[in-house]
């Protein structure tokens, strides 16, 4: 297969599942492995064509964003805002500085992903069976402790295969937030989170890269950009009326069915 319909295939595939709790990172090493496009190469391209998804949270929120700049000054909803983003990126920032290297060499392997898609899976019925108390219902009243809290279950989203989305959702409905304003939340923490991994895995293997990848490069981030911005649309209308329990079903039966693939 050419490295254009690699881009492509991959391009969909981050786009479709960067912001669902389905780990975009498992299903892209997942989707190389079938593609033959593995390696150190294929590692930095991953990591670069999830720019392209983040690209589209700004752009979909690029009004809420541009109002928290103009009115960081005058308004503490907006101040709020903006330290609760950063507290909650802190804990994996720091937790994926030390173990960024490990990560890269030792868990990005098919069986590990899908042994992350089935704990994950597991985890989002439990948390859906405890029926917990919704306390918060828009990110403006988050509290400190609540964002610092979910960044810390941000940390699971380590171990490939996981899911960032999934991570910060369940934690933000372990401290007390809808579903919709959990899945506002994990949107934005992507930002810091993703455009800071990206950027030190770029910077660290550049050299990996050559001028021929400019073309794949660019297509594979501007179809992840479209296909993610209609993923969070569809998504937040989801959330709203749906638990997601549709999603560990998914993550269960495709991580049984790696786990017999690549035995």
């Amino acid at each position: 297969m050419s490295l254009l319909w690699v881009a492509v295939v991959l391009g969909i595939v981050e786009g479709l599942t960067e912001f669902l709790p389905v780990s975009s990172t498992g299903h892209l090493v997942v989707t190389s492995e079938f593609l033959g496009f593995e390696g150190p190469r294929a590692e930095v391209f991953q990591i670069f064509i999830q720019l392209g998804a983040i690209l589209a949270v700004v752009w979909e929120h690029r009004g809420k964003l541009a109002g928290i700049t103009r009115d960081l000054p005058r308004s503490s909803e907006a101040r709020h805002f903006a330290v609760v983003v950063p507290l909650a990126f802190i804990p994996s920032a720091v937790l994926g500085l030390l173990l960024f290297d490990a990560i890269f060499e030792y868990l990005f392997s098919p069986r590990v992903v899908a042994s992350a898609l089935i704990v994950g899976g597991l985890l989002i019925l439990l948390v859906e069976g405890l029926h917990l108390k919704v306390r918060t219902r828009t990110m403006e009243a988050m509290t400190l402790p609540q964002a610092l809290l979910v960044g810390l279950a941000q940390c699971l989203a380590l171990w490939p295969g996981f899911s960032r989305s999934a991570a910060t959702i369940l934690g933000g409905l372990c401290v007390g937030l809808d579903r919709r304003t959990a899945a506002e939340f994990s949107f934005f923490l992507a930002i810091p989170t993703m455009i800071g991994a990206a950027s030190y895995k770029l910077l660290d293997s550049f050299d990996l890269l050559s001028r021929s990848d400019v073309l794949w490069l660019a297509l594979s981030f501007v179809i992840s950009f479209f296909v993610g911005w209609w993923a969070v649309r569809w998504l937040l209308h989801f959330v709203s009326n749906h638990t997601f329990r549709s999603f560990a079903w998914y993550r269960i039966a495709l991580g049984f069915l790696l786990l017999a693939l690549f035995r």
